[in-house]
């Protein structure tokens, strides 16, 4: 039985989706003595770059289909990816993003391209310097790279002419969500989809409509 299926939408099928996933997990534990049914966890944990410098997803869903080249691949495209919004170092997506890329969810005034994530990286750290992405859940499935980033730090810097109150570390707090989805060529991310929780963020920034 292969280990990963499509999504389906509806109340009833997410629960019965619930249901199968459990009676799954504990097939999978109960055989775990025979190599080839050894639960998804152990398999996924050990294609995770443990290198110092690259961000480690909190929880991690590979589909089993996958090749474990290719699966690995697309793991350490999204730990260099992240691990540039973590830090804002330029390297990293230098490696991990193709030349071509196309940002499909554009913000207005962002340029296209891959100098578009620069661009907003720089933004975001103009007005919260201690910048934090954590890669909270990370979701690999055939060409796709599905994330659930927290990002957190403080408004010490400037933001649409507003300034931030104390040094850095010591500001209003932030923390808001994100939602990403990117797709892998041959050896690198060529295009994304994306979402932010710009509503808290703006009001966390005191830019909200009504501040």
């Amino acid at each position: 039985m292969r280990s990963q299926q499509r999504f389906r939408t509806g109340t009833a099928l997410g629960l019965a989706g619930l249901l199968v996933t459990a009676a799954v997990v504990s097939a999978a534990t109960a055989a775990s003595a025979h190599e080839a049914d050894r639960p998804a966890t152990e398999r996924a944990r050990r294609l995770v770059d443990r290198s110092p410098d690259l961000v480690q997803p909190r929880a991690l869903t590979v589909d089993g289909s996958l090749g474990t080249r290719r699966a690995a691949l697309e793991v350490r495209l999204a730990q260099q990816l992240y691990t540039f919004w973590n830090t804002g170092e330029q390297r990293y997506p230098d490696a991990a993003v193709a030349p071509d890329f196309r940002d499909n969810t554009l913000p207005e005034g962002r340029p296209q391209g891959p100098a578009g994530p620069a661009f907003a990286s720089r933004a975001f750290r103009a007005a919260v310097p201690d910048l934090t992405c954590e890669l909270s859940d990370l979701l690999v499935t055939g060409d796709r790279i599905t994330a659930r980033l927290v990002f957190r730090g403080h408004f010490t810097g400037v933001f649409d002419g507003r300034r931030g109150e104390g040094r850095r570390g010591e500001g209003r707090r932030v923390e808001f969500d994100a939602i990403d989805i990117q797709h892998v060529g041959t050896s690198r991310i060529t295009e994304d989809w994306h979402i932010e929780d710009n509503r808290t963020l703006l009001a966390q920034l005191g830019a909200a409509t009504g501040h």
